[in-house]
């Protein structure tokens, strides 16, 4: 099965070279901000499974050709990524209203915010949403986002 990491490079693989069918190799690996290897690796998978077709366009150059079924697995992995980022949404939405409704409960109406990205945007928006206004306060507690979760921090004065 595959990993949604593989994925996701899978489908900025598509979309590029659907872009540009002569896009190198090294290219996509400078574009995905991957190893020349990974790309390969992940090109050959794709060309296994006929979603591209190579041809060769000059003698030592390479054209990458999407399949109709690479067009159809393109948009199938689109639509995917797509859910899984409303998983995301949904999943830290709900935590961070967790937390604030539990602060509510206790009389804070104040939080700090610590971290930056989406995920902190989508505390923000909570936060607003749930009439909790955001502070520099230090004495104030914190919502830590970190990578893709979000923690409640209470500095202890």
């Amino acid at each position: 099965m595959e990993n949604s990491h593989d994925s996701l490079h899978e489908l900025s693989l598509l979309e590029k070279i659907e872009t540009n069918p002569d896009v190198t190799q090294a290219d996509l690996a400078t574009q995905l901000g991957v190893a020349v290897g990974t790309v390969n690796w992940h090109l050959k998978r794709l060309i296994s499974k006929g979603y591209v077709k190579v041809m060769r366009a000059e003698r030592r150059k390479l054209r990458y050709i999407i399949t109709p079924e690479g067009l159809a697995k393109r948009a199938r992995l689109t639509v995917d990524y797509i859910e899984q980022q409303f998983l995301l949404y949904r999943r830290i939405r709900g935590k961070v209203k967790d937390i604030l409704e539990a602060l509510k409960a206790e009389g804070i109406r104040q939080v700090r915010i610590e971290g930056q990205g989406d995920v902190a945007d989508i505390c923000r928006l909570t936060c607003l949403e749930q009439g909790v206004e955001l502070t520099e306060d230090t004495d104030a507690p914190v919502l830590l986002v970190e990578h893709l979760s979000v923690h409640l921090r209470r500095d202890e004065k």
